[in-house]
């Protein structure tokens, strides 16, 4: 074994002086290889708790202004359609930790299988396309007479369609840890918080929930097999 740093160094009983710097170096590098790594990943968990936090520290008709918003409805996305898209992605429909504990699961599992570019374009895939066609379906039905025209300002912000779109791919492609925590994970959504609850009556949670599970299956094979031809082998 190599110990760097140490040619020619003694201490006063003539033993090798074994220098900690590139121990240190080394673990330096480590930590940044994980962030540099998962730097999708980390950039959506601090911003989601960041914003969340903020969030609760407001006062109920700061919050209230602020869901109405970033909520993607049918008006918001006529006048502000990128602002809201991204925003409401960070604001939570409710307070509550299990939604850090949700993103973990989906985007660093995600991000192992992808990496950090295709990762992006994946949640963003299925939170526009999620927005768009639920969002769509609202604005289809309020013209034909079908839906209230109150439909058109419906709250509609939170994290999910990213995190949904984000399990699917960890859930068939992550390491056997990551396929495990979200499999558990979109069990939770789907039979404890009912994500797809009123599908059939084109909810507009529902269908946008399937909208990006839809997404993400079918962008992710080609977002991998991407990847694959991009990783060359290491010759041991």
């Amino acid at each position: 074994m190599r110990t760097l740093g140490t040619r020619g160094r003694r201490d006063a009983g003539g033993r090798p002086d074994l220098d900690p710097v590139p121990e240190r170096q080394e673990l330096e590098l480590a930590d940044l290889r994980l962030v540099t790594t998962y730097a999708v990943a980390w950039s959506y968990f601090a911003g989601f708790v960041v914003a969340e936090s903020i969030f609760a520290a407001l006062p109920p008709p700061r919050q209230a202004a602020v869901i109405a918003w970033a909520s993607t409805n049918v008006v918001n996305l006529r006048h502000n359609p990128v602002g809201t898209l991204i925003a409401s992605a960070f604001v939570p429909a409710s307070l509550t930790a299990a939604w850090p504990v949700a993103i973990a699961f989906a985007l660093f599992g995600a991000n192992r299988a992808l990496g950090n570019w295709r990762t992006a374009v994946l949640c963003a895939a299925g939170q526009v396309v999620g927005t768009l066609v639920s969002e769509g379906i609202v604005d289809y039905r309020v013209t034909h007479g079908l839906l209230p025209l109150a439909d058109t300002r419906i709250v509609d912000i939170g994290p999910s369609y990213v995190v949904v779109s984000a399990l699917a791919v960890a859930a068939l492609y992550g390491s056997r840890a990551a396929r495990l925590a979200a499999a558990a994970d979109l069990a939770v959504l789907i039979f404890g918080s009912r994500i797809f609850a009123g599908l059939t009556h084109l909810d507009v949670a529902a269908v946008g929930h399937a909208t990006a599970l839809a997404v993400s299956i079918t962008l992710g094979p080609l977002l991998v097999r991407r990847r694959s031809r991009n990783v060359v082998p290491t010759l041991r």
